[in-house]
C-alpha cells in the first residue's frame, strides 16, 4: 500500500496525556537539594521510554532493560558519573584508535599542516604553491570528517549517553566554527582536552579550559588581543553567552575591562618559543599551541563588576573566571539553558530555580546541577514534550531502528545533519544552534526529514553497507521495536500504522510521525 498519507508539515498540535507519574513530593524535594542517593522512582513503560529518549541520544532495548533493572535513581547516578576516559565497545575502539586524529599529538599535525600552507605563499612555482595549497586544505578536511566520524561514532554507541549529550550541548554552548582559519584542525583537541573531560565535572574548570583552547582564542580573535590592539570578541561572548547572559547587569565597561585581562592569551603554532625580553620571561606561558605572551598583556589593574583585578599576568584571569562562576546571573543562566535543552522550551521554573540553587551551592558542579532535573517528575512527564532538533532527530533514528547495526560510513550522516540546517561545527556565529522549536518545526524542514525517513526505512543503505560492496542492506527485525514503541502513541498514529504492509513502511511512516518527533 502507498505510504501516504504522510503526516502534514509541523507544527501539530500536540496531543496532551496525563501519566501517573508516582513521585512523591517528598522525593521531588530530596532530589531537588542535591542528594547522592535517589529513591526509586515507579515508571511504566512509557515513561522509561521518554526518560531514555531524554538522557541520551535515543532509547535502545539494552538501555531500557538496563533502567528497569537498576531502577532510575541509580541509573541517574550511574550516568553522572560517567568516564570521559572509558574505552567504546571492542569494535568501535578501535577504530577510533585508528583515526588519524588519534595519532600523536594536535601541535605536531598542526605544525605539519603550517608548513603546508607557508609552502602554498612561498613556493618556488606556481605547481609546487598550488600543490601546497591543496595538502592544506586536504589536511584540515581530513581532521574535520574524522572528528565528526569519532563524534558520531560516540553518540550511536556509547553506554554514557549522558556524557555524549553533555559534550554535544557544551560544544554548542561554546560553539566554534569549523571554516575560520585552522580551526578543523583544532577541533577533535578541542573536544578532548576542554570540553569531554569537564561535560560532567566542574564548570569552572571547563571554563578555564575552554579560555586557554586554541580553538576559542582563534575563533574569537583573541589571539590578536594586546595590551596596544584590544579586541574585545572574546570578552564580550563570556560575559553574554557563556557565563552571565544577556541583560544580566553587567556593562560595556565590564567587557571592556576584561577584554583587558584578556590581553597575550593567545596561540603559537611555531614549535620553537618567542624571543622575550628577560623581564617577562619568568611570566611566559605555553602548553601545546597556547601561549600567555606577558609582552602583549595590559598589566595594569582593571575593574570588572564592582571588583578590582590586580594586574599581574595570566592569574588575573583564574580570579575573573572565579569571579564570574560566582555570579548569581550565570547559574541562572547556565541552569536554564540546560533545562530548555532536556525538558521543553518553557521549562518548569521550580527546576530551574532547583538547579540555579545547586550551581551556586557548589560552585558550578555539573552533576549537582542536574540532579534535580533529572529526578523531577517534569523529565518523564508528557505535558511538555519538547521537539527534536535535527541532531536527535537522525541519532535517535538510527538508535532505534538500527541497535544492532554498526555504522560502517559516517559521511551520509553528517551530510543528512547538514542539508537539515545542523551541520557538525557548521554554526557561524558563536551564540550555538537554537535550542527551541521554531527553529526546526518549519514545513521545509519537515519535508527534508520526510524524505530522509524513507532513506532510514529502507535500510539506509549508505550508512550500513559494508565498504567495497553494492548490494542492499537488510532492514532489522522491527518485533521488539514495534513491541515497546506501539503501546505509547497516538491512536491515529497506531491506526496509520497498523494499514502499513512491510517493516520498512512501518519504519519510513512512524519516523515521520508527530510521536517521533518529540521526546
Amino acid at each position: 500500500m502507498p505510504l501516504s498519507p504522510l503526516p502534514p508539515p509541523l507544527p501539530l498540535p500536540l496531543r496532551r496525556r496525563t501519566l501517573l507519574l508516582g513521585v512523591t513530593a517528598s522525593a521531588a524535594l530530596a532530589a531537588c537539594g542535591g542528594m547522592t542517593t535517589a529513591p526509586d522512582v515507579p515508571m511504566d513503560a512509557a515513561q522509561r521510554l521518554r526518560a531514555a529518549n531524554r538522557i541520551g541520544w535515543g532509547a535502545t532495548q539494552a538501555q531500557l532493560d538496563e533502567i528497569e533493572r537498576l531502577g532510575w535513581g541509580r541509573y541517574v547516578e550511574r550516568q553522572l558519573k560517567a568516564d570521559p576516559r572509558a574505552p567504546m565497545a571492542a569494535t568501535i575502539q578501535p577504530r577510533i584508535e585508528a583515526l588519524g586524529i588519534s595519532q600523536g599529538e594536535v601541535a605536531a599535525r598542526v605544525w605539519t599542516a603550517e608548513s603546508f600552507r607557508r609552502g602554498g605563499d612561498k613556493g618556488a612555482t606556481e605547481e609546487e604553491r598550488s600543490a601546497a595549497r591543496k595538502a592544506y586544505q586536504d589536511a584540515q578536511g581530513l581532521a574535520a570528517r574524522e572528528t565528526g566520524e569519532r563524534q558520531l561514532l560516540r553518540e550511536l554507541y556509547s553506554e554514557q549517553q549522558l556524557l555524549e549529550q553533555m559534550t554535544w550541548f557544551w560544544f554548542n554552548h561554546f560553539n566554534v566554527h569549523q571554516g575560520k582559519r585552522d580551526i578543523r584542525l583544532l577541533l577533535s583537541d578541542y573536544q578532548d582536552r576542554a570540553l569531554r573531560p569537564h561535560a560532567l565535572g566542574s564548570f569552572r574548570h571547563m571554563l578555564g579550559a575552554v579560555a586557554r583552547h586554541p580553538a576559542m582564542l582563534r575563533y574569537l580573535d583573541n589571539d590578536q588581543n594586546a595590551v596596544r590592539a584590544i579586541n574585545e570578541n572574546y570578552a564580550r561572548e563570556l560575559l553574554e553567552l557563556h557565563t552571565m547572559g544577556v541583560d544580566s547587569g553587567y556593562s560595556q565597561r565590564d567587557v571592556q575591562e576584561l577584554a583587558r585581562v584578556l590581553t597575550g592569551f593567545g596561540v603559537r603554532v611555531d614549535p620553537d618559543p618567542p624571543k622575550i625580553a628577560p623581564r617577562f620571561e619568568p611570566l611566559y606561558r605555553r602548553d601545546g599551541l597556547f601561549e600567555f605572551h606577558p609582552a602583549r598583556h595590559d598589566f595594569s589593574d582593571k575593574q570588572l563588576l564592582g571588583r578590582t583585578i590586580r594586574g599581574r599576568g595570566a592569574d588575573e584571569l583564574d580570579e575573573v573566571l572565579d569571579l564570574l562562576v560566582a555570579q548569581p546571573a550565570t547559574a541562572r543562566f547556565v541552569s536554564r539553558k540546560l533545562a530548555v535543552y532536556f525538558l521543553s522550551d518553557q521549562p518548569p521554573p521550580a527546576v530551574v530555580d532547583a538547579m540555579a540553587t545547586a550551581f551556586q551551592r557548589t560552585k558550578g558542579d555539573i552533576p549537582s546541577t542536574l540532579r534535580p532535573m533529572l529526578r523531577s517528575p517534569a523529565f518523564l512527564a508528557a505535558e511538555a514534550p519538547k521537539f527534536k532538533d535535527p541532531h536527535r532527530y537522525l541519532l535517535s533514528s538510527l538508535r532505534a531502528g538500527f541497535e544492532q547495526r554498526e555504522l560502517q560510513n559516517a559521511q551520509p550522516l553528517q551530510n543528512w545533519l547538514r542539508r537539515l540546517g545542523q551541520g557538525l561545527y557548521d554554526k557561524q556565529t558563536p551564540d550555538g544552534y537554537p535550542l527551541t522549536a521554531e527553529a526546526w518545526n518549519s514545513p521545509g524542514q519537515m519535508t527534508l526529514r520526510f524524505e530522509i525517513a524513507r532513506q532510514i526505512g529502507g535500510g539506509a543503505a549508505a550508512l550500513y553497507r559494508p565498504e567495497g560492496t553494492t548490494g542492499p542492506v537488510p532492514l532489522p527485525d522491527l518485533k521488539v521495536l514495534r513491541a515497546r514503541v506501539e503501546p505509547t502513541l497516538a491512536m491515529s498514529t497506531r491506526d496509520a500504522l497498523a494499514q502499513t504492509t512491510s517493516p520498512q513502511q512501518w519504519l519510513t511512516l512512524w519516523l515521520s510521525s508527530p510521536d517521533f518527533m518529540y521526546l
